[in-house]
């Protein structure tokens, strides 16, 4: 039954992640190097690790290639948003989206479809993606 529902919820977590960094890409210039390098850290990391979680539950033998396919995303969506604040921003978004989307498909793996565990990520990432709007709202 949860298989159904993985498509949708990796589509509604990119949904999420767009209009963020379509918020955030208009105020970026507000928005201080601090705070941009973490919103970056959490928005490459948490992707890479909800969609790497989310693939291996969908495709629980094919290891390389949801390896390959997070990563890559866990990449740009670091580069993404690092990009909005400066060249330090984005190579730390880059490294710590190629990171976690090394590791989310053993998280995944280890997690066994677990919806416990999925609604739990599912619940940080979407507290994280409010938590950016609000704090970027009072710089």
């Amino acid at each position: 039954m949860l298989e159904g529902y993985l498509g949708l919820l990796l589509y509604g977590n990119f949904l999420l992640l767009v209009l963020t960094y379509m918020y955030l890409f208009h105020i970026r210039k507000l928005i201080g190097f601090q705070l941009g390098m973490n919103i970056t850290n959490i928005a490459s990391g948490f992707l890479a690790i909800v969609t790497g979680v989310i693939l291996i539950y969908q495709f629980p033998l094919q290891f390389m290639i949801v390896t390959i396919v997070t990563t890559i995303l866990g990449i740009i969506v670091g580069v993404l948003f690092g990009g909005l604040f400066d060249y330090q921003t984005l190579l730390t978004g880059y490294g710590n989206g190629l990171m976690m989307g090394l590791m989310a498909p053993m998280i995944g793996a280890v997690a066994k479809n677990s919806l416990i565990f999925l609604t739990f990520l599912e619940g940080v990432f979407v507290f994280s993606l409010v938590l950016f709007v609000l704090s970027a709202k009072h710089t």
